[in-house]
């Protein structure tokens, strides 16, 4: 038997031992079905059915992923705390550990928008997007349109197009922080785009936070 087949089989047992410890337990379960229901209750479907057989579709969404991301974490600990394995040789088997979970929250991502799409329509799945992303990608939208009212279309479309790539990443973190992270990542990539294209975003952001301030205390009337 190759080394590949073993180790995916150890994954495997991996995978069945965490399950059956923790993901049938029915407070996992109310807490996850709780999480998606507050995301369906923004969508204001107005059928009951439909509300049901959404929710049920993103509270087994969220168990997947947790499954995924649990064995994950759990099997590239243990190769951590190998004290037997040269450092070189612990990167190796965290970073294959990785990309095997990468590719199941591949398949996992297409098969769960495929899902959505039997009950809603894009309009409502992008919805459903912003909810599982804490609705960064319009807030931080709102934001670069409003510290930079200048940007052309071309501008606003880059900075669009990568913050939609960063949501589907982000739509598939494990934690707030993971999600947070992804923005993170490609709210660098906009603004080295932005400083490329002329844009002084230390003066830029300072002059926004100066007039959110005149805004505030406009609204206070002070």
């Amino acid at each position: 038997m190759s080394l590949k087949k073993i180790s995916l089989m150890f994954l495997l047992f991996a995978f069945c031992k965490i399950n059956a410890q923790q993901y049938q337990d029915p407070e996992y379960i109310k807490v996850t079905n709780e999480r998606a229901a507050k995301i369906v209750e923004k969508l204001a479907l107005g059928n009951k059915e439909k509300e049901t057989a959404v929710t049920n579709i993103i509270a087994q969404q969220f168990r997947d992923l947790s499954k995924i991301h649990d064995v994950r974490d759990t099997e590239i600990k243990k190769v951590k705390d190998d004290s037997t394995l040269a450092k070189e040789k612990q990167n190796e088997k965290i970073e294959k550990l990785k990309v095997e979970a990468d590719k199941s929250i591949a398949k996992l991502h297409k098969a769960y928008i495929k899902k959505l799409g039997t009950q809603l329509n894009e309009a409502k799945i992008t919805e459903v997007k912003d909810g599982m992303t804490y609705g960064v990608l319009p807030i931080t939208v709102d934001g670069y349109n409003d510290m930079l009212p200048n940007l052309t279309d071309a501008q606003k479309k880059y900075i669009c197009d990568a913050l939609v790539e960063a949501r589907e990443h982000a739509m598939d973190g494990g934690s707030s922080k993971e999600k947070h992270g992804w923005f993170g990542k490609y709210k660098g990539r906009i603004n080295n785009y932005l400083s490329k294209q002329g844009y002084d975003l230390n003066k830029e952001s300072a002059d926004w936070h100066k007039r959110i301030e005149e805004r505030e205390k406009a609204k206070s009337g002070k």
